[in-house]
């Protein structure tokens, strides 16, 4: 084991880009071409980590406790006091339907 301490060590000293046996990547010289190729796949990669991570996750919250009804609860509280208001009633679609804002925002006016 000694000897090969002793033979890394004298790598180290001759050659700056290998130390205790290793390579050092940040000394090798790359292909930009395949560093942008690699960093595109590895930004990929992470998003559809990410992307399942959040989908377990949620899958977990929503399966937690499926006969929990307190949602349903605190909606109609909510819509009792008059705190939010229900967007799905005639007279809000018709404001949302003539309102020239969010129709630009849709994309439907110039």
């Amino acid at each position: 084991m000694e000897l090969f301490k002793k033979l890394s060590e004298k790598l180290c000293t001759k050659n700056k880009k290998t130390c205790n046996g290793m390579i050092k990547p940040i000394d090798v010289n790359f292909d930009t071409s395949k560093n942008e190729f690699l960093d595109n796949l590895s930004k990929k990669a992470i998003k559809l980590y990410e992307q399942q991570h959040d989908i377990k996750k949620f899958t977990q919250l929503v399966l937690s406790d499926p006969e929990n009804l307190n949602h349903n609860e605190i909606v109609n509280d909510l819509f009792n006091k008059g705190d939010i208001i229900d967007p799905l009633e005639d007279e809000k679609l018709e404001r949302l339907a003539d309102n020239k804002r969010f129709l630009k925002d849709l994309g439907l006016l110039d």
